[in-house]
């Protein structure tokens, strides 16, 4: 646990000479035995943009809209040139997308801007004062272009300082970790680190030949240059070509940056870590009199948390792994997307049931997803699931059932039985059953977009290849491709880096009768509409065979995979047990066994399993979701509070075990109000029956 040092500007100062000799060699020491280093900017980072928000008519955490407005309809953005309304939109649909924003829901009274630190709720707003640090990190190049921010609260101390990372979820962009790690922070006084992780919603509209800039402005990408967020590294020539063949499509960040970001996650999240300390510096260290600024906030006497949920929970592991020079002191995370290499055996048993394949890297599980989860959405075990019988093409579904018996994939005779091995064929590749009611809903709202995302991204594929016949583009009613529509220019306040999003959709090239919305696409191999089997036997075609293509995509994902070694730090994992987008088999679960084996009796790990609890808590709005599913997001913040007792007072973080929720019940879409009882805490002491354990190779997770 670190000591907070006292503050510089209050330990005996040196002669103004001495000073001033020290500096000017670089070293000496402060008359407190302490040594004088001076805060030197990172090589890696751009030109900085500073605002300073009075915690009024605007602020940090809710961009002045309040806990009332962060509930309300979108913000209106009357000048998209204008970043402060990009801001202001991108922050309501970030914090939106994290948390389930009804009253019912917990939000005003469990979480959210009004309810304190120490869980007291409030009638105020939550608006919190400070200033925000945005700029690039890269390699000089500007085909980087990391962004990263740092939120500096106006309380934060310097005497008792602290960070936490809040690298982005998803695929999103600066302020995706607003609601979840920037929130909790916040309001601890804490500067924020966040991260966009190479990916964001750097959009290049090819047509206009327009990009995003670094605070969401768009401009033409001839002048934008270096300034761009994202601009497709494509010929003047080459981008002719495809624009003749191929009109009105664009290319996105993460799809088509041919960087494969992922491998560098844990990298950014150190660097805007790194970021935050180089502003505190030039914020709160005392001036030498040759006028540069020492560096007095440092690692040892600055409480530091890795968080996150998601993709940015997987960045915060990362970065401990990675983290040789003792930045960060302590992990908490929900539900991240992280896998380790295979390196010994491993069991898992819930139960009667066992799992043994031991941890999958998302292109592996997403793209086999990709191919079940449409016929197996038509199983009796997924009766009754939200949008089954309101959004889910059941046509479409029966189509993709008979296409998957053609190829030998599944079996039966009838639709009842090919959707019944569908489905059970998810659960012997490693989803829970618990999940069972999700795989429709997941499907229409997530798998096909990470299929094809991270398929581009993992084999730094350009947006010129058209990867098995899928690209990006704005679509009309009929699902036609149609030039950028005007929400291109707020798309830094909506989208999700990972279309379909804000009008953007995955466009099968190759569809009968001409490109069109692949959702509604007719599959060259069966002349129906199938929701596009073709793709998605290409897709998992990259992970199975041996193709050259195949073979640059699994080096990618190699590229990706995660020790589990956390330098003995100390950490807490929670994750939902239906969680069907990151399921806890593939990814949680056994890097905490990994992590018992690498770091054994040094391990300070503890993992949490939350019953009834599944990745979108932004869902629990709906119908469906709302009645069976408790909010994940109350024990992200449970974590946090655990790691800031164990970083701050010593205590104990809890032992490994499995919360039992209750979920709210009553009618789909009128969900009687959550209570403290729907949600208990996270026990000190728990229950045997409730203890996960590890020994022998095998992980015991209490059904």
């Amino acid at each position: 646990m670190k000591q907070a040092a006292a503050p510089a500007r209050l330990r005996a100062p040196l002669s103004l000479m001495a000073l001033a000799l020290l500096a000017a060699c670089g070293g000496g020491d402060d008359g407190g035995g302490l040594p004088i280093t001076l805060n030197e900017r990172p090589t890696w980072l751009g030109t900085i943009s500073t605002a300073s928000y009075d915690g009024t008519t605007n602020d940090l955490l809710t961009a002045g809209l309040g806990k009332t407005g962060l509930a309300a309809a979108a913000p209106a953005v009357t000048d998209a040139s204008d970043p402060t309304q990009l801001r202001r939109l991108a922050i309501h649909t970030n914090y939106r997308a994290i948390v389930d924003i009804t009253a019912n829901g917990g939000y005003g009274t469990l979480y959210g801007p009004n309810v304190t630190s120490d869980g007291q709720v409030t009638t105020g707003e939550g608006r919190i004062a400070g200033i925000e640090y945005i700029a690039y990190a890269d390699d000089g190049t500007g085909k980087q272009n990391v962004t990263l921010m740092v939120q500096v609260p106006s309380n934060f101390n310097p005497a008792a300082g602290c960070i936490v990372s809040a690298t982005s979820s998803g695929s999103r962009g600066v302020y995706g970790a607003i609601g979840s790690a920037g929130e909790w922070g916040l309001k601890r006084g804490c500067a924020v680190a966040y991260a966009d992780k190479g990916s964001g919603n750097g959009v290049h509209d090819l047509a206009a030949n327009t990009v995003n800039l670094l605070r969401g402005e768009r401009a033409a990408a001839s002048t934008a240059g270096r300034n761009s967020n994202f601009t497709a590294d494509v010929s003047t020539a080459d981008l002719a070509t495809f624009n003749g063949a191929w009109p009105n499509r664009v290319a996105v960040k993460h799809a088509h940056s041919q960087q494969n970001p992922e491998k560098d996650w844990g990298r950014d999240t150190l660097r805007a870590i790194e970021f935050a300390f180089y502003v505190l510096n030039e914020t709160y260290a005392p001036l030498t009199p040759l006028g540069q600024r020492t560096r007095t906030v440092i690692p040892g006497n600055t409480t530091v948390i890795a968080s996150s949920v998601s993709n940015g929970a997987g960045a915060a592991l990362a970065a401990a792994e990675q983290d040789s020079t003792g930045l960060i002191d302590g992990v908490a995370v929900t539900e991240p997307n992280v896998a380790v290499a295979q390196q010994s055996a491993l069991t898992i048993r819930r139960g009667s049931l066992i799992y043994t394949d031991g941890s999958k890297p998302l292109y592996d599980y997403f793209t086999y997803a990709n191919l079940m989860q449409p016929c197996a959405a038509l199983s009796a075990a997924a009766v009754g699931s939200p949008f089954a019988f309101t959004g889910f093409n059941a046509t479409a579904g029966t189509n993709r059932c008979t296409a998957l018996a053609a190829a030998g994939l599944i079996s039966g005779a009838t639709l009842a039985e090919r959707a019944a091995d569908a489905m059970n064929k998810l659960y012997a590749y490693g989803w829970e059953p618990d999940t069972a009611l999700l795989q429709a809903s997941h499907y229409q709202f997530a798998t096909p977009a990470i299929a094809m995302t991270y398929a581009n991204s993992y084999g730094r594929f350009s947006v010129l290849d058209n990867l098995c016949g899928l690209s990006f583009a704005f679509t009309g009613a009929t699902g036609g491709v149609i030039p950028a529509t005007a929400a291109l220019a707020t798309i830094f306040g909506t989208g999700n880096g990972v279309p379909p999003s804000a009008g953007i959709n995955i466009v099968n090239n190759l569809s009968v009768g001409g490109p069109v919305n692949s959702v509604v696409s007719v599959s060259q191999s069966t002349g129906v509409t199938d929701f596009n089997v073709d793709a998605a036997l290409c897709q998992r075609a990259l992970w199975v065979s041996n193709s050259p293509n195949a073979l640059r995509v699994r080096n990618g994902v190699n590229e990706t995979l995660r020790s589990a070694n956390l330098r003995g730090k100390p950490a807490i994992i929670v994750h939902g047990r239906n969680d069907t987008l990151v399921p806890v088999n593939f990814s949680s679960r056994p890097y905490f066994a990994r992590n018992q084996v690498v770091e054994g009796g040094a391990s300070r790990l503890s993992y949490i399993e939350v019953t009834n609890a599944q990745h979108f808590d932004s869902f629990l709005s709906l119908a469906g979701y709302d009645n069976r599913f408790i909010p994940l997001h109350v024990y992200f913040n449970r974590a946090m509070d655990a790691m800031w007792a164990t970083l701050r007072s010593g205590t104990a973080l809890p032992p490994s075990q499995v919360v039992r929720t209750t979920p709210r019940g009553g009618t789909a879409g009128a969900a009687p109000a959550i209570t403290a009882a729907n949600v208990p805490a996270i026990a000190a002491a728990p229950a045997a029956s409730d203890r996960i354990s590890f020994g022998g190779g095998v992980l015991v997770v209490p059904d």
